[in-house]
This record gives C-alpha cells, sequence and structure tokens, in this order.
C-alpha cells in the first residue's frame, strides 16, 4: 500500500482487530479506543487516501472508485478472522466486507454507517443536493461549512485554519463517495447479503445524530440475524472522539459477544 499511513496500538496476538475511520478525519483517533480497550485486540488502522499521514487521492483513468479502493486496502490488512470495527464512511467500508467475506469477520462494530441508501430521508436528499451544487461552482468552504453542520464535531469556524484549509482540500472526495453510498453502487443491499453474516454485530449511535443515520440502522438491524443496538446519549455522529469511554465500552461488549 504505496503512500499509505498505517497506524498499530499492539495487543493480544491472537485477537486481530481493524479500526477504519470517518471522512474528513484520520485513523489517530482509534488511538483514544485502543487505550480503553486495554490491549484486548492488537489494533491496526489506515488513514485513506487524501487524508491524515497518507498521500493524495490521485486516482488513474482505469483506478476503481473511491470506496472500492478503500475496501480493497482494508481488506489487505485481513488473514484470519477479526474484530471489524468502523465508524460512518469507514463502518460502510467494514459492512462492505462483511457482506462480500462474512467468513472473515469474528465481530463487526458499525458506528454510524453513513449508507444512505439504506433509508430513504429527505433531509439528507437535500444535503447531498446542496453539496454537489456547491462543489459545482468551487465552493468549497461553502460545501464544507455544509458538512461539518451536519457531521462534524466543531463547526467550521471553531477550526484552525491549517485543518479548515485540509477539509475543504478534501470535501470533494466526501462527495463523491458520498454518492456511492446514496446509491448502493457496491450492492451491499443486494438480497442475501446481510443475512449471511452470522459474527454479532453491533450498531452505535449518538443521540444527538442526524435522523438519517438512525434510520439506516434501523433497516440494516432488521435484516442481520445476530445484532444489538446502542445509543450514546448527549452524543453526536462524531461520538468515538466526543465519548470515547462510552464508544470503547460499547466495542468491549460486542468484542465479549463474539
Amino acid at each position: 500500500m504505496t503512500g499509505i499511513h498505517t497506524r498499530h496500538w499492539p495487543g493480544d496476538s491472537d485477537r486481530p482487530a481493524l479500526a477504519l475511520h470517518c471522512m474528513l478525519a484520520s485513523g489517530s483517533y482509534w488511538g483514544a479506543i485502543a487505550k480503553r480497550l486495554e490491549q484486548r485486540v492488537d489494533l491496526h488502522s489506515f488513514d485513506m487516501p487524501g487524508h491524515g499521514r497518507s498521500d493524495d487521492w490521485q486516482p488513474k483513468a482505469d483506478d476503481p472508485d473511491y470506496h472500492t479502493a478503500v475496501t480493497r486496502m482494508a481488506a489487505s490488512f485481513i488473514n484470519r478472522p477479526l474484530d471489524l470495527i468502523g465508524h460512518s464512511m469507514g463502518a460502510t467500508v467494514a459492512l462492505r466486507i462483511a457482506v462480500a467475506a462474512p467468513e472473515a469477520v469474528r465481530s463487526l462494530t458499525l458506528i454510524e454507517p453513513v449508507l444512505f441508501a439504506a433509508a430513504a430521508d429527505t433531509q439528507q436528499e437535500a444535503r447531498d443536493r446542496e453539496m454537489g451544487h456547491l462543489i459545482a461552482k468551487g465552493e468549497m468552504e461553502q460545501a464544507t461549512r455544509l458538512f461539518l453542520a451536519t457531521w462534524g464535531a466543531q463547526p467550521y469556524d471553531k477550526l484552525p485554519a491549517a485543518m479548515q484549509r485540509q477539509m475543504c482540500d478534501r470535501i470533494g472526495l466526501v462527495h463523491s463517495a458520498g454518492e456511492t453510498l446514496s446509491h448502493d453502487h457496491a450492492n451491499l443491499l443486494r438480497p442475501g447479503g446481510l443475512e449471511a453474516i452470522d459474527a454479532p454485530v453491533l450498531f452505535i449511535s449518538g443521540e444527538r445524530s442526524p435522523a438519517v443515520v438512525h434510520g439506516i440502522a434501523d433497516a440494516l438491524a432488521a435484516r442481520l440475524p445476530d445484532v444489538g443496538r446502542a445509543t450514546v446519549p448527549a452524543a453526536g455522529h462524531m461520538l468515538p472522539i466526543t465519548h470515547p469511554d462510552e464508544v470503547a465500552g460499547l466495542v468491549a461488549l460486542n468484542l465479549d459477544r463474539a
């Protein structure tokens, strides 16, 4: 994986785990979760292309779309069944792996997977349209403001200038990946796909998160054979960063179920 920055928090070598971060962030925030898991798992992560310390996303004409590329990167970490943890976009990658290769997953923890195709939501559809309109006009700062107003831990104006610039540079990736998530181009919702996941699955949501994430969890959970649900009080979409104690405790519960 040339140009991809990997991260590792050592733990039980018999319990490999992989954690996948959200858009406009990096794998670094899993460090707080790993610390609270107290080496129960041997946790790896990586910074998606264009994020954190990884190189920019510069696909060639014959390269796969962004979501597919990240999924292949994640799959390259798997050489035996492991505990898979994902947040937001990362959770949809984790789910894609579990649908494609259920035998590779020991447990699956999904923190607000943004598979918008699973649950129609007029507010989210309006956000997608506005985002696309702003990006088409080259108004990246306004597009970033719009995104963070719904999905960020802090408003745009409260972020350091360097972080603002980084996010504006990446916002096109968010929009392009969002197209895949809104139309299920990866076919995650195909008949029998979710039903074949026999590992214990846990959905973690923030109480204050957008309504669409709760609708997505409802729709996906209804099709899974072994599923749990948890809502973190007073939390929003960035709960692995804002509420690491609660998130780590819930991850640990799902590890125990496996």
